[in-house]
């Protein structure tokens, strides 16, 4: 997981670097979650990022993350999370 997200954002960020040189500092937030999803839910998670930005008006981002992780039974120390 770490070396495919490595992949995903280093090329949008090497692209930034040199199309927006004034946005030199622009880099990624280090945390990422990851989950599997099932091919038998595509269609639904589908749905669900497509009304995100709705979604989120109504639960934070963080209260979902915490959701899925209990839903899961995913061991995890707050402190940690939103460093």
């Amino acid at each position: 997981m770490a070396k495919a997200m490595q992949l995903i954002k280093g090329g949008p960020s090497n692209w930034v670097h040199k199309t927006f040189p004034q946005q030199r500092l622009f880099g990624w937030q280090e945390e990422y979650g990851a989950f599997a999803v099932s091919v038998s839910l595509l269609d639904r998670t589908l749905a669900y990022v497509r009304g995100q930005a709705e979604h989120h008006q109504k639960l934070t981002y963080q209260q979902e993350f915490l959701a899925l992780l209990k839903k899961h039974r995913i061991p995890y120390d707050e402190r940690y999370l939103w460093t």
